[in-house]
């Protein structure tokens, strides 16, 4: 059961450390507070190797409103018996203007752990990253233009974008402190199965600009498939690596507070 133990979490990691960033001056949409998205994670034939949830809520500090959106994963079940893996993301929004302020993501496996965080100063363009484990990597380094945002949240944000088949958006990526070039793509319209029966989608391609790097050099793949209809709902996520194809299914949603 190795394989387990070495790229069962691939899908989670990527899910909380890939991180595109908005087109400068573009507004973000986020979760509303409230809003939660649930996800079954699995492997191969391993079904449901795990779970991860999409949560957001709302926060006032300082007099201003703020949105924290919480991105947490699991193994579960059989798996967890043979490799726990946890993980937890935040990301503080701005709800004025959708920036994201800070950062922060956790993760445990066995006994290796990681504790890293992220700060975003716009009067300086300038990113702050703190390794709270190992503080010799710590840095600061400049930004990029445009409005920083984790990956499922960039993936949330394709509801306001409502790509047609052929259509495409540039985004930056954060990985980890390095900025990368991306291109998201609608590459046609697809019938799929969910748990909640057929689902008409649009399958969403992210694609790196220039030379493959990190997962991407590796063969890397991911795909995205949005429910074609007003909620527009990231229904399925697959990570596609050498060893073998990582996925997530929407299995619970839950719609925003009332106001």
């Amino acid at each position: 059961m190795t394989f387990i133990h070495r790229f069962l979490p691939a899908i989670l990691l990527v899910l909380l450390a890939f991180s595109p960033t908005a087109r400068a001056n573009e507004s973000v949409e986020v979760l509303k507070p409230g809003e939660s998205l649930t996800y079954r994670v699995g492997w191969g034939l391993l079904g449901h190797a795990g779970d991860m949830k999409v949560t957001a809520t709302e926060e006032t500090i300082a007099g201003r409103s703020h949105t924290r959106m919480t991105t947490t994963s699991a193994t579960q079940g059989f798996v967890r018996l043979l490799y726990r893996f946890d993980g937890e993301a935040q990301m503080l929004f701005d709800a004025h203007d959708g920036r994201l302020l800070n950062a922060t993501a956790t993760t445990q496996a066995k006994k290796n752990k990681t504790n890293a965080s992220i700060t975003f100063d716009y009067t300086k363009n300038e990113a702050s990253y703190v390794d709270h484990l190992e503080p010799a990597r710590n840095s600061s380094f400049p930004m990029p233009e445009g409005m920083p945002m984790d990956f499922i949240t960039s993936l949330i944000q394709t509801r306001s974008w409502a790509l047609e088949p052929g259509q495409s958006r540039d985004v930056l990526v954060l990985f980890d402190k390095d900025f990368y070039q991306l291109r998201i793509t609608a590459e046609r319209e697809e019938t799929i199965s969910t748990p909640s029966g057929k689902r008409k989608t649009v399958l969403l391609m992210p694609r790196m600009i220039g030379e493959p790097k990190g997962m991407f050099r590796r063969g890397g793949e991911v795909r995205v498939w949005v429910s074609a209809d007003a909620d527009r709902l990231p229904l399925r996520f697959e990570v596609k690596l050498k060893v073998g194809t990582a996925y997530a299914v929407l299995t619970d949603y839950q719609p925003p507070a009332k106001p």
